[in-house]
Order: structure tokens, then C-alpha cells, then sequence
């Protein structure tokens, strides 16, 4: 800007400049927290992303993304063969490494870890898969027989099939129109015994033992008898396990023969119901395929008035 000379005089005006600075306030403090940020919203996408599938997925489903990202591998020693780093590995035959011949003694040795297992063994996962193949099939034929025989297709419905923690469990109960024994004996009735041994035929030849558990309902006996519903309901799983045995179940198959009264009731919600009063016929799983969380639910299970827990897989219809 150019200032006006004084009046009357030939000095040339001034000239003054005036400089203004404009702040540009720093590019919004920089960019650095875009990337902050972005990491963020990347590790709350893995986090959401991980506790999805932790809902989404079953135990053995988890095991096995577990064992994706962590096989088990045998595991070197640091500083062995072909492991100190980039380009820094020892050659197998180099002094003091590997023993590679008879008259040379090695100072390293091969790492296997504990519960690493190889070979031709079968893991308890796929023991548990082929029983339950076999637990299919046989209650597919049991069915089958039954719609077969006119006699026996009535009792359909008083047949249940039930995975537990011991096996496939085949219920036998009673109902209002039908009882499986005469009454306060271990007799079998006709029909009841004709069922039974269309069961013992299906199941002879499969591998799995056999647990026979009797039941009662909560009908007290009168007061001075010899008898209780303890006794009655082992008497009635013994009358089961000699028409099964004599049905083509070999002796050596059953695991246990109990009575449990009316302990383990069929309808907890009243105890003299007739549905209570059943045989259980119990095909266990195959020895190593039982998976360790029905071991344990199986031993914190509480006898009296709860009914038998941790049942899955197959309609209890």
C-alpha cells in the first residue's frame, strides 16, 4: 500500500507491505488418528467376530478350530538341526547334533509331546460317531419289527429311545392300558416278554454291553411284607436280563442289572404316575468313545427326584 506523500513535496510516496499469515491448524492434528482408529475397529470386528463364534458353535466344533490353529506336531528342541534361526541351521550329521550312526552319540534329542498320539488309533470322537450310527440302525429295526407284528405294533408307543450319558437307553414303560409285569411281581406278561425278545434278537451281535435298570413308581406296599419297591424293581431288571439272555444276549455283555424303586422317575412331576413303573434296556457306549463331559454329568447326577439328565440325539417318542 502506498502512503500519500506530504503536500508540496517530490520525495515518491512510501511504500508499505502488510504480510498476513493464515494458520492451517495442522491438517486437523495430522492423520496418525485415522490409523488408531482403524486398528481399533479392526480388533473389535475380531473380537465381536470371536465371541460369535463361540455362540455359534458346539464344544467339539471349538476343539476342533482349536487343534486347526495348534496341531499337534513333534516339537524340536531350540537350537537343534535346522532350527537356529535364518540360514543358521545345522546340518543332521554335524558334531554333537543328531545321532545318526551307532558309534555316535547325539547331544539333542526330538521333543514329543504328551498327549500326541499317531498310528491307526481311533479317537474317542469317532468311536462316539460310529456307535451312534449303530444306535440308529438298531432303532430303525426295533421299529420295523415292531410295525411288522400285529401283536407288538400297539405297544409302540410305550417304547422310547433316549441318548444319555451311558449309551442309547430303550425304554419299556407302562401306561394306563398296558403293565409289562403282573401286578407287585417280576412275572412278564406275554406281550411285555414278546417285546423284550424282539429287542434281545435286534441287539445279539452288536459289541456294546448292556445295562439293565429296573422302576417303580412311588405306590408304598403295605405295611409288614417282605417286599418293598426296592426289591421289586431289582427283581423285575433280573426277569428282564434272563429274557434278553435267553433272547441271544451273551452273558458276558451285561455291565450292571439294578433296581432303583423310584428314584430316577420317568414324570418327576408326580411320582405315581404309571409311566413311572419301566424297564431301561441300555446299550453302553463302546469303551473309549464316551466323551468326558457325559462322564461327568453322569457322575454329578442326583438320584431321587430328578429324571435322567443330559439326554440328546434321539426323540424320546
Amino acid at each position: 500500500m502506498a502512503a500519500r506523500a506530504p503536500h508540496g513535496s517530490n520525495q515518491p510516496p512510501k511504500i508499505i507491505y502488510k504480510k498476513i499469515y493464515i494458520e492451517g491448524h495442522g491438517g486437523h492434528h495430522g492423520g496418525a488418528w485415522k490409523v488408531a482408529y482403524a486398528d481399533f475397529v479392526t480388533a473389535m470386528m475380531a473380537f465381536f467376530l470371536l465371541l460369535w463364534i463361540l455362540g455359534a458353535t458346539t464344544e467339539k466344533q471349538r476343539k476342533g478350530i482349536a487343534d486347526y490353529f495348534s496341531p499337534t506336531l513333534v516339537e524340536m528342541r531350540e537350537k537343534s538341526a535346522g532350527s537356529n534361526g535364518p540360514f543358521g541351521g545345522d546340518s543332521i550329521i554335524a558334531k554333537d547334533k543328531y545321532a545318526h550312526r551307532a558309534s555316535q552319540t547325539g547331544s539333542k534329542s526330538i521333543t514329543i509331546p504328551k498327549d500326541a498320539s499317531g498310528g491307526q488309533k481311533e479317537g474317542a470322537a469317532a468311536i462316539r460317531t460310529r456307535d451312534r450310527i449303530r444306535f440308529t440302525q438298531l432303532k430303525a429295526k426295533i421299529q420295523s419289527q415292531m410295525a411288522a407284528n400285529r401283536k407288538l405294533n400297539a405297544l409302540a408307543p410305550h417304547v422310547r429311545f433316549t441318548e444319555t450319558p451311558e449309551g442309547l437307553r430303550i425304554d419299556i414303560v407302562d401306561g394306563a392300558d398296558f403293565s409289562m409285569f403282573n401286578l407287585g411281581s417280576d412275572q412278564l406278561v406275554a406281550r411285555a416278554a414278546d417285546l423284550i425278545g424282539e429287542v434281545s434278537s435286534t441287539i445279539a451281535n452288536v459289541p456294546n454291553g448292556v445295562i439293565v435298570r429296573g422302576h417303580t413308581d412311588a405306590l408304598p406296599y403295605t405295611a409288614g411284607r417282605q417286599v418293598n419297591n426296592w426289591t421289586l424293581s431289582s427283581a423285575r431288571a433280573e426277569a428282564t436280563r434272563k429274557r434278553l439272555a435267553d433272547g441271544g444276549v451273551a452273558a458276558d455283555r451285561f455291565l450292571r442289572i439294578e433296581g432303583v424303586a423310584d428314584r430316577e422317575p420317568y414324570m418327576p412331576s408326580d411320582l405315581y404316575d404309571p409311566r413311572n413303573r419301566r424297564m431301561s434296556i441300555t446299550l453302553a457306549w463302546t469303551e473309549g468313545g464316551a466323551d468326558s463331559n457325559d462322564i461327568s454329568a453322569m457322575q454329578a447326577k442326583v438320584s431321587g427326584t430328578t429324571s435322567d439328565d443330559g439326554t440328546r440325539g434321539f426323540d424320546p417318542r
